[in-house]
């Protein structure tokens, strides 16, 4: 799961800084993330998985598929 986390942000040339503004945290907390130090609360996978345009079992490495899920409209 981290190196998918990590892979995703260099993949979109952005920095641990730029990620870690996103989700409201400072850099090393995001940097601790990718790390596997800290554990990546719920809400967070889910900002994750939206601003990359996938899925969080694809960040949790549940899948390999990175197309994300149909969004339910109720």
């Amino acid at each position: 799961m981290y190196a998918r986390i990590r892979n995703l942000r260099e993949d979109a040339d952005l920095l641990q800084r730029d990620i870690a503004q996103l989700l409201n945290c400072t850099q090393v907390c995001y940097s601790n993330y990718e790390m596997g130090k800290r554990d990546i609360p719920t809400d967070v996978l889910i900002k994750l998985a939206n601003f990359y345009h996938t899925s969080v079992d694809y960040l949790l490495g549940e899948t390999d598929v990175r197309t994300p899920y149909p969004k339910n409209h109720k």
